[in-house]
């Protein structure tokens, strides 16, 4: 069984519209979603917004469903300039921007393990799925809409990804980022403690977010 997680419903529900024989269970204020989807058996839920909310779904879900991996899916903001509204990042390295412990350890460095980002298993087969969705792109997205939101054919990019209980939107902070953590591509509120009880949990773990705003000042209207 595959578990796929994401922030937000509506970061899931086409998946969730696709999904067959769906049986729901709601355990700690939240919906798990069982059925099959494609073909392939997996549990969808939306874990809310946050590290906390994120590692208490993800904990449920590795105990009460026992799944052979999970995927997260959702959005990001990117602080690259390489990168534009509906380009995919493919997680690599996951790392918590906002996790400070120093003195006793260092920056984002997580008490006890020891580690100062958590890598992801191999992502070839989620970066030629990606691939493939970007070579139909006009099949599934409506042209006029992909011209109206300036997403013409989006690219993908295997990148770094940092994590926060915070929603960057200034530039003051972009740059802050991009100088202590100079391979990071994106930020988002999950990701990161996701992977954190993957790894405690031997789970293999993939992420996947696509660049909704650039974490600037005009990322609450983007």
């Amino acid at each position: 069984m595959i578990g796929i997680i994401s922030a937000m419903q509506e970061e899931m529900q086409a998946l969730l519209n696709q999904l067959k024989n769906i049986t729901t269970v709601n355990k700690g204020m939240r919906n798990y979603y069982s059925g099959m989807l494609y073909d392939k058996e997996v549990v969808l839920v939306f874990s809310r917004w946050g590290k906390v909310a994120s590692a208490a779904t993800t904990t449920q879900l590795i105990n009460d469903f026992n799944p052979s991996e999970i995927i997260f899916t959702g959005v990001a903001g990117a602080i690259t300039p390489n990168l534009a509204i509906g380009d995919i990042v493919i997680g690599n390295q996951l790392y918590q921007h906002d996790l400070d412990a120093r003195p006793f350890y260092n920056q984002f460095e997580v008490p006890i393990l020891k580690k100062l980002f958590f890598k992801t298993r191999d992502s070839s087969k989620l970066m030629k799925a990606t691939k493939a969705f970007i070579n139909d792109y006009n099949t599934f997205i409506n042209t006029e809409d992909s011209i109206n939101f300036n997403i013409k054919i989006p690219k993908v990019v295997f990148g770094d990804i940092a994590s926060g209980d915070q929603f960057i939107s200034s530039l003051e902070k972009i740059k802050e980022l991009n100088k202590t953590l100079p391979t990071v591509t994106c930020v988002e509120m999950e990701g990161a403690s996701v992977a954190q009880v993957c790894y405690e949990y031997n789970i293999p773990f993939f992420i996947i977010r696509i660049i909704s705003d650039k974490a600037n000042d005009n990322a609450h209207i983007d």
